[in-house]
This record gives C-alpha cells, sequence and structure tokens, in this order.
C-alpha cells in the first residue's frame, strides 16, 4: 500500500534525478558540501527543493552533518541529506574539511557527467581527472530535485540525515550504478540518461527502505503505515478528482465519519478533506506547467468548473492559476 502512494507522491512532486560528481581519494581526506540551496540553480534549475546523496562504490568513509556525529560507510551504503542540510565526507571522524564553493560548481556545470574528481594523497584542492585507479575510495555524488510547493506531503518527515547500509537486495542497484558512472566517464552515448533514472530508483528504493523500517507516532509516514489511515490515503491518491466525503470515504475503510476525521487528523495534522484539496494542487500545479487549458485541469482534480478551481487553488496557494503558471515559467528559464 505504502509503495503505491509513494509512486504516485514522487511522480506529483516530480522528482528528478542528477548524478554530478564521481570521486577519488586517497588515504586521508576530508571534504564539505554546502548547503544544497546554494549550488541548486546550477546542479538542477528549475528544481523548488534539492536534495545530496553519496553512495560509496569502493572502501569506507564518514558522514556528518555539521555539528552532529559521524556515521560510518561502507562500500554500499547510500546517505542522503533530504532537507538539503551542509555535511562533510571524511576517511575519519574528526578532520578539518574545506568545503566545495558553489562559484567551482557553477564554473564547471557544463562538463559531461559525472565530473570525476581527485583528491589524493593530502592535496587540499580537487583536480578534474580521469578516475583514479589507485584510489582507496570512490564515491558517486548526485542530487535529487524535486516540488516542495504548494504540497509535498513527503520530505518534511523524512531524517535531516538517511544512512542506509548496504543489503542484499540493494546491491544490484550500486553494481548497476558503478557501470553506468564507468560508462559515462568513457563518454558512451545516453549513459548519463541512464544514471539520471538509476539515481530517482536509488531514491524510491531508499525511502521505501525507510518507511518499512521507520516507526513514527504521527506524520505522513505514520499514516501509511496505519490500517485505515492508510487505505484512506490510497484511496484519495487513486482518485482524487473524485468527490469524495468523509461520509464515504469512511464507509471504504470500515469507519464512523468522526473516527476516520480524528484518526486521520491525529496522524497526518489535516482533516482528510483538508489533504485531499491539497493534493489536488499540487497536481494541478504540475498540469499548469504543462497545459494552458484551466478547464481540463480543473476537471481533472475534481472542480467542476474553470472558476470554482480557480478560487481554491488562489485560497490554498496564494495566487491565482495564471500567476503561478508564469511564475513557474519563469523559475525554469
Amino acid at each position: 500500500m505504502s509503495e503505491d502512494i509513494l509512486s504516485n507522491v514522487l511522480r506529483g512532486v516530480r522528482l528528478r534525478g542528477a548524478v554530478f560528481f564521481y570521486l577519488s581519494y586517497g588515504e586521508e581526506w576530508a571534504t564539505g558540501a554546502p548547503p544544497a540551496k546554494e549550488v541548486a540553480a546550477i546542479v538542477l534549475p528549475g528544481a523548488d527543493h534539492v536534495m545530496e546523496y553519496h553512495v560509496v562504490t569502493r572502501g569506507a568513509a564518514w558522514a556528518a552533518m555539521v555539528g552532529a556525529p559521524p556515521v560510518r560507510l561502507a562500500r554500499g551504503d547510500i546517505v542522503m541529506f533530504p532537507r538539503g542540510d551542509a555535511h562533510v565526507l571524511s576517511s575519519a571522524p574528526g578532520l578539518e574539511a574545506q568545503f566545495v564553493d558553489a562559484g567551482w560548481v557553477a564554473a564547471h556545470r557544463q562538463h559531461p557527467r559525472p565530473i570525476p574528481i581527485n583528491h589524493l594523497g593530502d592535496q587540499q584542492s580537487m583536480t578534474i581527472a580521469a578516475p583514479a585507479r589507485d584510489a582507496s575510495t570512490n564515491i558517486v555524488c548526485g542530487f535529487w530535485g524535486c516540488d516542495i510547493r504548494p504540497f509535498n506531503p513527503l520530505i518534511a518527515h523524512l531524517p535531516p540525515m538517511l544512512h542506509l547500509p548496504a543489503d542484499q537486495d540493494g546491491m544490484w542497484l550500486i553494481e548497476t550504478l558503478q557501470q553506468a558512472v564507468n560508462a559515462s566517464c568513457e563518454r558512451r552515448p545516453g549513459s548519463e540518461v541512464v544514471l539520471e533514472r538509476i539515481g530517482e530508483v536509488m531514491f524510491a528504493q531508499a525511502v521505501r527502505r525507510y518507511i518499512a523500517e521507520a516507526r513514527e507516532e504521527t506524520g505522513w509516514l505514520a499514516g501509511l503505515q496505519d490500517r485505515h489511515v492508510g487505505r484512506a490515503l490510497a484511496l484519495l491518491h487513486d482518485k482524487p478528482a473524485s468527490p469524495w466525503t468523509v461520509d464515504e470515504l469512511g464507509q471504504q475503510i470500515g469507519l464512523s465519519r468522526s473516527a476516520l476525521h480524528e484518526r486521520f487528523t491525529q496522524l497526518i495534522g489535516q482533516p482528510p478533506m483538508q489533504y485531499l484539496a491539497n493534493w489536488r494542487m499540487q497536481l494541478a500545479s504540475t498540469l499548469l506547467r504543462n497545459t494552458n487549458d484551466t478547464v481540463a485541469i480543473a476537471l481533472d482534480v475534481g472542480y467542476d468548473s474553470e472558476a470554482a478551481f480557480a478560487r481554491a487553488f488562489k485560497r490554498l496557494v496564494g495566487s491565482p492559476p495564471a500567476a503561478w503558471r508564469r511564475s513557474r515559467t519563469t523559475k525554469a528559464a
């Protein structure tokens, strides 16, 4: 159930991936990554929200958010930073890190991806060169972008740093990623697109694992795991344009109107119909980017007229549909 909803949400918030760096390190090293918002416009133009991730494909490393305890990463481990916080990767805890400058990233933005970076020996500067054969550690670094507005129920409920140790089921993905990186470094046609798609699959796999293992008491993830609220979420996401009422939703999942309202609000933080209205606006915002037919959009997200949709959109999003479309088109450009 949660996997189906997760797929729906990831499509609705326009998840995009970009593998950006392939790092080769020597015995002792430390690299700092600035907040993702500082490089967002460079690595994923037009994305509302950008997250960074790293995958260890050889050796081991340590990862830590600034001011937080470090976590050891083994081969095949994934570490991601859903809220885009600054962080440090290093060969050992406590090493002083040199933070990557956003200007340096911008200056090399046209370089074919992933950009191979060598940081060997005691060098304090990064060098763009072919991947080092004698590297002690290799790390693939990439970014994910998605819509955060008008409504993204997932991102705020993920932890600031998410470490996913390698498991048997996920090693195929790491091996595929490494093969795609090798192909890209050799400039084989289509390899960059393959890397993007693998990155997107990796995000879905990582979040799916986290949902399966998380024991949240409240919030969207807790709602997914709840027998009744999870079913209600599945119905709303499956048929967002249907004329849902709390009564009908309760009948479908076997709860009274009041019981569903109370439990949904307790876990999700808003009543079912408010959640549905917000999700409809997210779907509408995506459609607004792709078509000028506001009447069709209104019908697709459950409104019987363009005027009713426009009023709801302005009330919930803060601007009329046409103004939202212009702002998004300008940002993407």
